[in-house]
């Protein structure tokens, strides 16, 4: 009876205050009422999934229920780990099939609860195998169900679940209307009838849209071209057709049907009378821009060449603004073609690059006062998975500065469209770094927040499975999901108004519905852009001002390193490697420095259309504060900013006059190269030799003082050297982790601890400034490995392809003797004394993880890079380090496993060590050897952009790697047109 009468007199009076003050003023009995009545509502409700830990938003939890077994849940490697279901009501569980990913838990426990609190355990499987582990009769009823791993993988320290499949379909559909926490609670749909009125109010009477099968990929941007490793492996499904809806009768028309062209990015001309759209056409392996009248006649091509055109939208001028692999470059985390931003006439004339950015631009479009609104994804000195977020340029490429995200790392927000009447922004918050065909989350942004507040973002779709919303107004949009048109309201309430008929086939979804309306054009701004120049303008008011600034004293920063991220001709896996361990993915040129005033001003001439970051230096050329973002400025542009990482709300300081700044007293600064230093450092090159000159005495392989070896011997990847300046964290890079803004010197050289050992108080060691100034640009630039692109997947055993190792020593004829040595006469001290486990082979990465890992892993210590030496075999750490001091070695193992070189055992692992130093000298060759070669498709690519004829044969053919990369990037440069007389 309590319960009855008091729930909806609480909820009635505490509507809209919150509960602490309603708490505060509440006698015991009342608050007692009000605990009583909390529970009771929290006894239903939407369905919930809590993991005890998350690896990163790569790996949600959700992931585990959402029915795409090629999404994942992935705990954080701490031994145990829990997954928790809060289905909203009690269910039944009779079948589950838990679909484990390789790390799997070999131990673990069903369990279901009434109230999450006591629990009764269903299976308590005590050997797992991982797979596909089905059980049956589990006879199980509760609110709450639970996994609960109890012992973590034993390769890799964690555990992982592709899916959780039911057999119960009451269960199957809670899941299918589960949403993440913070998402709003469900809204009844409007009435067919109701909707379709709405969209006829709003004269939408037709409704152009794309049907095609998805791309093949999973990431967002993969849906054109082909993969690096396979020019005839296609990115792009197929089934392509374009479509209009008569939205009063539901009935489909195909205007242009090509079942094996695939067609996509319709939008409707401003005056509504004809249709721009990308199409592969059967014959075809690219996209090319066409344009065809609402009956699908008058078909016109507007694009050609051998290059993908795709993502089109009408510009107010009379332009065409999109998105193109004209840009020549491959994602650096990825083996697919990189898409920037273009525009060209109206006819296909006058094509012209907007972007520089060495990732994907995206999904472009005009906001009401001209600006082009677009998702950027980029990665500077931090994590490739985070920073995929929403951007604004001019229709010329100027004024290029972030609209929202970019700082805190998120989704990735893309299809992003003014909504009508309002500030606010219609788009799709696609989880973690992206799903397949951008889907995602129905979202609003409203700008006036500022760029970078968090909530500014609201998500009003209960799923994350809808693409390409279009603001019809402020609270209707159309939207797209699946094979389905939905009218969607401004709360998540959703109506079917047409799907897809069987016909088109399983594998084809509707894609990008666009009514047919006229609306008027945004504003034409007028172009600031001098395409006879080669350079723009950047004018820093005062490098002092800006976020997280506070600690640095006025005068500190003396001058501004200017650096270029280089764009990838050619990538094969979606890590860093060889590039860094760990690290970043991309080179860097070191343009050089422009001088700081004494007020903190800087005014200086940029190279046009480049992508370009700053790193703001003391009186030493130590850093002190760093962009993570890039900047670009087009030819003849004037581009101003306050400080150094500033709020990009923020006014200029007072107003001040342009002759107060004493930047602008003189002429503008171009870079001044650095006199000794590479524009592209190489460490084997470059670094090396200063190790050889000042360190190896005391970090050598036999006396290897503090445990710490230097020499440049190779590993299977890295060089010893590097791999250990790495994990002794000697230099502070951005890492591959999602975070922005650090604070001053907490990374580049001011926070390498290597810095401080060259000056004479590390054991006296003096290294001379042009050596220093080595160390010190190679740290800024990234401390990569290999100063040339030419590198990428070659010169490893036990590299990545896709993510896959590839050149493993697993099924060497040496392998399985190695092996067994290491089981019979190391895996028992190590696992009893150490507890830290030793590679079984030589790519055996121990479980850990070769992108994403802590330098603090303990595991680290043993790691395959270090323990190998492929260039002197007997000076490995696997030979040494067992073998007595009496024989040579090192005396590591207690009671020394070796007594003698000649021990049979002994000899075994020395043999598949030369065997390493054999395949790599002779199979694979690395960058920095004098036989080294490419792989066939960095050529293939160098070909393609025109570097090298077609003619050009490897093996007859002289070539410098170097060279080519330099010719590579210098012909992406931006060529002036020349002046009229």
């Amino acid at each position: 009876m309590l319960r009855r009468t008091a729930t909806p007199t609480f909820i009635c009076m505490t509507e809209h205050v919150p509960r602490t003050h309603v708490i505060r003023a509440m006698p015991l009995a009342v608050m007692c009422l009000f605990y009583v009545v909390d529970r009771v509502v929290a006894a239903s409700g939407p369905a919930t999934i809590a993991p005890s830990s998350v690896y990163d938003d790569r790996y949600e939890a959700r992931n585990a229920i959402d029915g795409d077994r090629n999404t994942r849940w992935a705990s954080k490697p701490v031994g145990k780990a829990t997954l928790t279901l809060d289905f909203g009501k009690t269910v039944s569980i009779d079948r589950l099939t838990i679909r484990w990913e390789r790390a799997y838990s070999p131990v673990y426990q069903i369990q279901v609860s009434a109230i999450g609190k006591r629990w009764t355990t269903l299976v308590h499987q005590r050997n797992g195998k991982g797979g596909d582990e089905a059980w049956a009769e589990l006879d199980g009823k509760g609110r709450y169900f639970r996994i609960n791993c109890l012992e973590a993988s034993r390769t890799y320290r964690l555990a992982s679940i592709w899916e959780i499949d039911f057999s119960n379909s009451e269960i199957r559909e809670i899941l299918k209307t589960m949403h993440d926490s913070g998402e709003p609670p469900p809204r009844p749909a409007m009435p067919l009838a109701e909707a379709k009125a709405k969209l006829a109010e709003h004269g939408i009477r037709e409704i152009v849209f794309s049907a095609r099968a998805d791309g093949n990929d999973g990431h967002w941007y993969a849906n054109l071209g082909y993969w690096a490793h396979d020019e005839n492996a296609m990115l792009y499904g197929k089934e392509g057709r374009l479509c209009k809806l008569d939205v009063a009768t539901a009935t489909m028309v195909i205007l242009i049907d090509d079942p094996d062209g695939t067609i996509r990015d319709p939008v409707v001309h401003y005056d509504a009378d004809k249709v721009l759209f990308s199409w592969r056409k059967a014959d075809s392996k690219v996209f090319h821009l066409y344009e065809c009248d609402l009956n699908g006649t008058n078909i016109r091509q507007i694009t050609d060449g051998a290059f993908d055109d795709i993502e089109p939208c009408y510009l107010p001028d009379g332009g065409i603004v999109f998105v193109s692999t004209r840009a020549r470059r491959y994602v650096n985390c990825w083996l697919t073609q990189v898409a920037t931003l273009y525009r060209c006439d109206g006819d296909g004339d006058q094509v012209r690059q907007l972007s520089a950015n060495v990732e994907h631009d995206n999904t472009p479009w005009v906001l009401p006062d001209g600006r082009i609104l677009y998702q950027r994804w980029e990665y500077v000195d931090r994590s490739q998975v985070s920073f995929h977020h929403l951007w604004t340029m001019n229709p010329d490429g100027t004024g290029q500065m972030v609209y929202y995200g970019n700082l805190n790392p998120g989704g990735l927000y893309i299809d992003a469209k003014p909504i009508p009447g309002s500030d606010d922004v219609l788009l799709i918050n696609s989880p973690g770094h992206g799903r397949r065909e951008h889907s995602g989350h129905v979202a609003i942004v409203n700008n006036r927040l500022g760029p970078d507040h968090r909530g500014a973002l609201n998500n009003i779709s209960r799923g994350s499975n809808y693409r390409d919303p279009w603001p019809v107004s402020t609270g209707l949009f159309l939207v797209a999901k699946g094979r389905t048109i939905a009218v969607m309201d401004g709360y998540g309430g959703e109506t079917p108004i047409f799907s897809l008929p069987p016909e088109l086939g399983k594998t084809v979804n509707l894609q990008e519905p666009r009514p047919v309306i006229a609306r008027e054009r945004e504003h034409v701004t007028v172009s600031r852009v001098d395409l006879t120049q080669s350079t723009g303008t950047l004018v820093l008011q005062d490098v002092h001002v800006g976020r997280n600034m506070g600690d640095v004293k006025r005068g500190e920063i003396r001058k501004l390193l200017v650096l270029e991220s280089l764009p990838k001709p050619i990538n094969f896996t979606g890590g860093m490697d060889p590039l860094t361990y760990g690290g970043s993915f991309t080179l860097e040129r070191v343009l050089g420095t422009v001088p700081v005033e004494k007020d903190g001003s800087a005014f200086m001439e940029l190279p046009a259309n480049r992508s370009l970051f700053l790193v703001a230096l003391d009186k030493d050329s130590n850093s002190v504060k760093r962009m993570q973002s890039f900047l670009t400025v087009m030819p003849g542009e004037v581009q101003s900013c306050v400080g150094c990482h500033e709020q990009r709300g923020t006014t200029p300081i007072g107003n001040m006059p342009r002759k107060q700044l004493l930047a602008l007293q003189r002429p503008p600064s171009r870079p001044s190269p650095i006199v000794g230093v590479p524009d592209v450092l190489d460490f084997p090159r470059d670094i090396q030799p200063i190790l050889d000159k000042h360190c190896i005495r005391c970090h050598s392989a036999r006396k290897r003082s503090a445990g710490i070896v230097l020499t440049g011997d190779h590993g299977p990847m890295f060089s010893h050297s590097y791999v250990t300046l790495t994990l002794k964290k000697q230099f502070a890079d951005g890492r591959n982790l999602a975070r922005s803004n650090y604070a001053p010197r907490a990374i580049g050289t001011s926070a390498s601890p290597i810095m401080r050992k060259l000056n004479g108080e590390h054991h006296g060691v003096k290294v001379a400034e042009a050596e220093q100034d080595l160390i010190r640009y190679w740290i800024e630039t990234g401390a990569t490995y290999p100063g040339t692109y030419a590198s990428l997947g070659h010169g490893a055993i036990g590299g990545y392809q896709r993510n896959r190792q590839i050149n493993h020593d697993k099924d060497w004829p040496t392998a399985k003797a190695f092996t067994r040595v290491v089981e019979k006469r190391c895996i028992g001290c190590h696992t009893r004394t150490l507890k830290l486990p030793i590679p079984r082979t030589m790519s055996d990465e121990m479980g850990i993880s070769f992108w994403r890992f802590s330098t603090d892993d303990k595991r680290l210590r043993f790691s395959r890079h270090l323990m190998f030496d492929l260039s002197r075999p007997d000076q490995s750490l696997f030979l040494l380090g067992p073998l007595a001091k009496e024989a040579g070695g090192l005396g590591l193992c207690k009671g020394a496993a070796f007594t003698g070189t000649d021990d049979p055992d002994y000899q075994a692992l020395l043999a598949h060590v030369v065997a390493g130093k054999e395949f790599l000298e002779t199979r694979l060759t690395r960058f920095d050897m004098p036989s080294f070669k490419p792989r066939p498709e960095y050529f293939r690519e160098m070909k393609r952009y025109g570097i090298v004829p077609p003619s050009f044969d490897a093996a007859r053919d002289a070539f410098d790697v170097y060279e080519l990369d330099q010719a590579y990037w210098a012909s992406l440069w931006y060529r002036p047109l020349a002046k009229q007389r």
